[in-house]
């Protein structure tokens, strides 16, 4: 994670107050200037576009940057292309492609027909090196890459020329066609832009164009042996797709000369211009694909959508829905300058949208048994119950009620505290939508740990209520027995331990969590549940929302808990209104 400062509670606070503004009231310094552009006649419409390199999967820090270019496009009546950056054959795959087709979509963004790839441009881009070289602006440089890095000078100290940069214009494209037909081997050669070896932005030390790579593309498979860098390649992809607005992270910012500098000397059909804004850094988690990667092939997940992944493929097997990224992304606004951002924001986001959307159901994590011993054997009762107190258009349910029930085994003490309101001996509780029952035996093993508990109800009780006025101080989750459905739950927290891993100069893999995944292999979940797609989230009353994970089987369900019901995010606000008092 770059060095950055800790966003302010009181400053996280005013975010989320800006946020309960409409869309159409955002603003932010790239916002004000596209529409300055408009107003201005600088341009006639907006073009954006999100250009992937696909080298991996899409994170939580991509979903910002597609939520800014397809929201502005949206916003100002534009159109938003999707690109692939893919010029490096050697790290690309199909199988990232698709994912961040999909990752696009599942935020509820769409590209039309404006699906592109930088290699579609490749011969174009091809044309206009020759131009460079033409005009003594480009020459193939023998160096070594070592040797670059060395010429190329310090920050402090400028670099010297290479002894091959005054080639003869007609010698440098005779090997650079050379290069094109596959004579040299990899890194024998490189096509070099001739700029100013002494510039204070070492991005204008000759940077290099083209480089050897005799590697199957995915796309153009064999047919080319060169590819252009992500320097060249980028802002002349742009060009020709009439990109208005180049919008990127702050690291490129000191390319942006570079950017224009291949504008102004090749003959592109438009000319973009590149904004910058600060990339999403966000506490517990790192937004590095080389990181990610490696977390990958080394097995410390279970693989680019494990839950604990912060790619946008991991958080939705998760259970994050795309509205609460959306909404974070919303709250969490476009700036200049780099901050870190609470973990906690993303997940109030996501408990907002989801306390609104997702249905309630009775599931036992830790179960023991109780047996109602004055319930009649063999009778099932149909126990109506709210499927979402905050909707009421998502109406009501039947839960099976019988004789012998599942319960949380942390809902029962047997000698408790104080203050513990819940289930022990001689107790009177309420069960969620049936009934009032009361412990009257506590049934152990050999080991002494307690397997069952024998309990009587109260008939007269019945949809959870006394008609004599009585009350009790606790309400409890339950599942039939006799109906249940097994499930496994993993129970997920933070893959890495340190708010900000790394930037004590560790290494990041020292912070992981060893408690990242917890799996819980006898659950129970009422019968309502048994035929439940993947991917759908719900609220397993009292204890947090859980997603159904795509390992589950019609023989075995399994569930990932997406987050708890305990919003940390509250306490945040509480501060952060304190602070500021």
């Amino acid at each position: 994670m770059p060095l950055s400062t800790r966003m302010s509670l009181c400053a996280m606070f005013a975010l989320m107050d800006n946020h309960t503004s409409s869309s159409s009231e955002r603003s932010d310094f790239i916002r004000d200037i596209v529409a300055a552009d408009l107003r201005d006649g600088r341009v006639d419409s907006v073009v954006t576009r999100f250009p992937p390199e696909p080298n991996g999967y899409l994170h939580i820090g991509h979903a910002k940057a597609i939520c800014l270019n397809f929201g502005i496009a949206s916003e100002f009546g534009g159109r938003c292309h999707l690109r692939f950056d893919d010029t490096n054959p050697v790290k690309e795959e199909q199988e990232y492609i698709d994912a961040i087709e999909k990752d696009v979509r599942w935020l509820g963004f769409d590209w039309g027909e404006h699906l592109h790839f930088t290699s579609d441009y490749f011969e174009q881009l091809y044309e206009w090196a020759v131009h460079l070289i033409s005009e003594g602006k480009a020459y193939v440089d023998d160096l070594s890459a070592e040797e670059i890095r060395e010429y190329r000078g310090t920050l402090t100290e400028p670099g010297k020329a290479s002894p091959w940069r005054d080639r003869p214009a007609q010698e440098n494209l005779d090997l650079f066609k050379r290069m094109r037909a596959g004579e040299f081997p990899n890194g024998s050669r490189v096509l070099r832009a001739r700029i100013d070896m002494a510039s204070g932005n070492i991005n204008f030390r000759d940077p290099v164009l083209y480089r050897i790579l005799h590697a199957a593309h995915p796309r153009t498979g064999d047919a080319w042996c060169i590819y252009p860098s992500y320097d060249f390649a980028h802002g002349q992809s742009d060009a020709i797709e009439g990109i208005t607005h180049s919008i990127c992270t702050l690291e490129f910012q000191d390319h942006r000369p570079l950017y224009d500098w291949f504008i102004e000397n090749l003959p592109v059909p438009s000319t973009p211009h590149q904004y910058e804004f600060a990339r999403l850094n966000i506490t517990h988690t790192v937004l590095s694909k080389r990181v990610l990667l490696r977390l990958v092939k080394e097995g410390h997940v279970r693989g680019w959508d494990d839950p604990r992944m912060p790619t946008l493929s991991g958080i939705r097997r998760l259970g994050f829905p795309a509205e609460g990224m959306r909404d974070f992304a919303a709250m969490i606004g476009i700036a200049r300058s780099d901050s870190v951002v609470e973990i906690q924001m993303l997940e109030y986001a996501v408990r907002q949208v989801l306390n609104r959307t997702a249905q309630r159901r009775f599931g036992v994590l830790n179960p023991v048994k109780v047996v109602i011993e004055n319930y009649p054997e063999g009778q099932v009762e149909e126990m109506e119950t709210v499927n979402n107190p905050e909707d009421p258009s998502a109406g009501t349910r039947l839960v099976p009620f019988s004789r012998e029930l599942w319960i949380e085994r942390d809902d029962f003490m047997e000698d408790p505290p104080k203050k513990f309101f819940r289930m022990a001996p001689g107790r009177e509780v309420r069960l969620r939508s049936a009934y009032f029952v009361t412990c009257n035996e506590v049934v152990k093993d050999a080991d002494g740990e307690v397997i069952e508990l024998r309990c009587t109800y109260d008939p007269e009780t019945r949809g959870g209520s006394s008609p004599d006025g009585r009350k009790v101080k606790a309400t409890l989750h339950w599942v039939s027995a006799a109906h249940a459905v097994p499930a496994e739950v993993r129970l997920y927290d933070h893959l890495f331990t340190d708010p900000n891993p790394g930037s004590d100069g560790r290494d990041l893999f020292e912070g992981l969590n060893p408690d990242s995944e917890t799996v819980l292999p006898t659950c129970y979940v009422e019968p309502s549940l048994a035929d439940i797609p993947a991917g759908e989230t719900v609220q397993f009353e009292r204890l947090g929302y859980f997603c159904v994970d795509p390992d589950s089987t019609s023989d075995s369900l399994v569930f990932n808990r997406t987050l708890t019901l305990k919003d940390a995010w509250v306490k945040v606000q509480a501060q952060g209104k304190q602070n500021s008092a």
